[in-house]
């Protein structure tokens, strides 16, 4: 399990970001604080993979505390989460080692991506010695090798509005599936909205890649079934 820590002030926030990593699954919250004082302690006493971090802290800035950790060189990764969306405080953030800027208010899929991508760049490099371009190039892009071997689309042939992360979770889970599923089978497998879940089937039918099936029943719309093909 990924240790993670959440810095964040905002009680009801704390709340969200808690059920969406225990929804994300992989990652153990061993401190949830308030303000910089307090993360600062824990983080020179305790190892943590990932912080998520928000900007507007009492005591200082989010991106204050990401050059106080570079300054002392502590290794842990950094994920903003804030209402801040100004151009000097996101190329700061990237200045000082954060690998993804997330900006409030946010849902869950791209929270999942991101910590999703975390993983793939962790795990990417464990008992790696000798490191290719090839490898580098997924730790990058966050992109793990069983996906990249199995996509079918990249993202220049995507259709405007999809996410190429998206379409190859939804995309992989299905090629696992030997039955007929629903889109409210696959969210729920996958964690993602079901709405976003039945966007991205329904583009797969029309790519011809996997099948729609229609059941009627006596009243009522047909339920829709997809099936890998």
């Amino acid at each position: 399990m990924m240790k993670i820590m959440i810095i964040e002030d905002d009680p009801m926030v704390r709340m969200i970001l808690e059920a969406f990593i225990g929804k994300v699954g992989n990652f153990n919250i061993v401190s949830q604080v308030s303000d910089i004082d307090e993360a600062q302690d824990f983080l020179e006493d305790n190892e943590v993979d990932l912080i998520l971090l928000d900007v507007f802290l009492p005591l200082g800035s989010g991106i204050d505390l990401l050059k106080w950790i570079r300054e002392k060189d502590i290794a842990v990764d950094a994920i903003l989460i804030t209402a801040e969306n100004t151009k000097t405080s996101i190329k700061e953030a990237f200045r000082f080692g954060a690998i993804d800027y997330i900006v409030k208010p946010f849902v869950f899929e791209r929270f999942k991506e991101s910590l999703d991508n975390f993983i793939f760049r962790h795990k990417g490099l464990v008992g790696q010695d000798d490191i290719n371009q090839e490898v580098i190039d997924k730790y990058i892009k966050g992109i793990k090798a069983e996906e990249n071997t199995n996509m079918l689309c990249d993202a220049s042939n995507l259709a405007k509005g999809l996410n190429i992360n998206t379409y190859n979770t939804v995309y992989n889970f299905m090629t696992g599936q030997n039955d007929e599923v629903t889109a409210d089978f696959v969210a729920n497998e996958v964690g993602l909205a079901r709405v976003t879940v039945r966007r991205y089937l329904d583009y797969m039918v029309k790519e011809d890649k996997i099948s729609l099936i229609q059941s009627y029943g006596k009243i009522g719309r047909p339920t829709h079934f997809y099936k890998r093909k």
